[in-house]
């Protein structure tokens, strides 16, 4: 039996201890994505990921960030890409090889579960930007951004994969991020990362 035909290519990102891993094929469903802080969120029930349990195996993966065609890994600082970048396709094209599962099923019922909530006309806006102008942006330096609440003017969102804890992702929120959605969308005021 032909194994399928795993192609994988490493990008930077700006944050120098993350690395973006993009496949040729579609790994999750566009415009979802899954963020592992921790071994212990990669085992959680309705975020249940088999490849994410299996990344943080090796002790210099301090964070696993799962999109449509890519996976971030973020490393240890102690620890150069050099002696682990070949380690981590080798890995990631046998367990593909293998067609080992991304997530559970029981995460993929719950991401699609969650999809389905009602917006005001304002969040509406707020994502319509998000998803058209910053999403593409963030997602090609390997993260992912995801609108997470907005009260009184003020707009939470979700920085994931190579945005968290990276040097620049401040100034790209307040510079980028909430210059271009005061300007498209009256409404907001401010906008600030939540669990940053």
């Amino acid at each position: 039996m032909l194994k399928p035909q795993i192609l994988i290519y490493t990008e930077a990102t700006p944050n120098p201890n993350s690395m973006k891993f993009v496949f040729n094929f579609e790994l999750i469903p566009e415009g979802t994505s899954f963020d592992y802080a921790a071994p212990a969120e990669a085992i959680a029930a309705g975020r249940h990921s088999p490849l994410a349990v299996e990344l943080f195996g090796f002790d210099w993966v301090k964070r696993v960030f799962i999109s449509y065609n890519f996976v971030t890994l973020t490393k240890a600082e102690a620890t150069p890409w050099e002696e682990v970048l070949p380690q981590a396709k080798q890995f990631l094209k046998g367990y593909f090889e293998d067609k080992k599962p991304v997530l559970t099923q029981e995460a993929t019922q719950s991401y699609e579960a969650a999809d389905g909530e009602q917006d005001s006309e304002t969040v509406q806006k707020i994502k319509t930007v998000l998803d058209q102008y910053v999403r593409p942006a963030v997602e090609s330096d390997g993260g992912a951004i995801n609108f997470h609440s907005f009260h009184e003017g003020t707009v939470k969102v979700l920085l994931q994969g190579s945005c968290s804890g990276c040097p620049s992702s401040t100034l790209t929120l307040k510079a980028g991020i909430e210059n271009l959605l005061t300007r498209m969308v009256p409404e907001v005021k401010e906008v600030v990362a939540e669990g940053v």
